[in-house]
């Protein structure tokens, strides 16, 4: 990951005067929405708890609700994923992925892939207090198979998180990806769970060219062979994901606006999370990949105070 944030603290920085900007934009019929963007957008995560902090103690009223209030649709959802604690907006995002009817395995796979052990630790701590029940048994009453097993080993955040290469294992487990897959009769998934979920990123990154020069084509290839569905979908995922997280998280965001309709979830999810992250450089990576700007995209495939919220969190 290359730190390069597009959200940043606001200096100078006074809660209270922005409390009361805040109150004053709830004023009369409808509201002031570009100076909400402008605090909101313009201020860190941090920077927005101590703003909410100062607004109850100035007005007796919660920020959140306050907001929730006064917007609506994609604007008012992107102002509460910005004012949200990070962490528990990605175990909200999960329960999401999970509840109500049919599993959003897409979203199950970029939130238990892209984060570190710590992090996902944290985040299943968090749905558990939220939600009264755990992330695992939640996962298990709504998937199935090869894909429930994956998303289990994920949940666990317990991937080796070394940046040690061992080539002679790296060797050794690519052989036994190929004897439990295109060497036999069916597929041994355990053999593919395993590797996938307890390797380290670099050391994965090692199997894969091994297992390239074993057998004269990408793991990818092998997966496609080998297995179908939504299992397929998920472990191309992983491998995506380890090959490259930043190029993998392009492909989210275009794929979230590309064709008819978007899929606001996604893109704001994305744009929210990584703002104090690598936006900057996921920025890069995007236009360099499909040959137009994020903000372009952004312009282009959303409208109002929503549109202006992202670009502004976007640049």
């Amino acid at each position: 990951m290359v730190y390069s944030p597009t959200v940043l603290p606001a200096e100078p920085f006074d809660p209270a005067a922005d409390a009361q900007a805040l109150k004053t934009a709830f004023k009369g019929f409808g509201s002031d929405e570009k100076a909400i963007i402008d605090i909101i957008a313009g201020r860190t995560n941090a920077q927005r708890a101590e703003i909410a902090t100062q607004f109850k103690t100035m007005f007796g009223k919660d920020l959140i609700k306050e907001l929730k209030s006064e917007l609506r649709g994609n604007f008012e959802d992107v102002i509460i994923a910005l004012m949200m604690n990070p962490v528990e907006y990605q175990a909200k995002e999960l329960h999401k992925s999970i509840s109500g009817l049919g599993t959003d395995e897409k979203t199950l796979m970029e939130i238990l892939s892209i984060h570190t052990n710590e992090e996902v630790v944290a985040i299943k701590d968090a749905y558990e207090g939220l939600y009264q029940s755990s992330l695992e048994s939640d996962i298990k009453g709504d998937t199935s198979g090869t894909v429930k097993r994956l998303f289990v080993s994920l949940s666990v955040g317990g991937r080796d998180e070394s940046d040690e290469v061992n080539k002679e294992l790296a060797y050794q487990d690519a052989q036994a990806l190929l004897r439990a897959g295109e060497l036999m009769f069916g597929t041994d998934e355990s053999t593919f769970n395993m590797v996938m979920c307890q390797r380290n990123r670099p050391q994965l990154r090692q199997i894969f060219d091994e297992y390239e020069h074993l057998v004269g084509h990408s793991i990818q290839t092998a997966i496609e062979n080998e297995f179908s569905g939504t299992a397929k979908e998920a472990l191309l995922d992983i491998v995506h994901c380890i090959q490259n997280q930043m190029d993998y998280l392009a492909e989210r965001l275009f794929k979230s606006m590309d064709g008819i309709g978007t899929d606001d979830r996604t893109l704001i999810r994305i744009v929210v999370s990584r703002s104090e992250n690598d936006l900057g450089e996921l920025k890069n990576v995007f236009e360099e990949k499909y040959g137009k700007s994020l903000s372009d995209w952004i312009r282009s495939d959303t409208s109002g105070d929503y549109k202006r919220c992202l670009l502004a969190i976007v640049n």
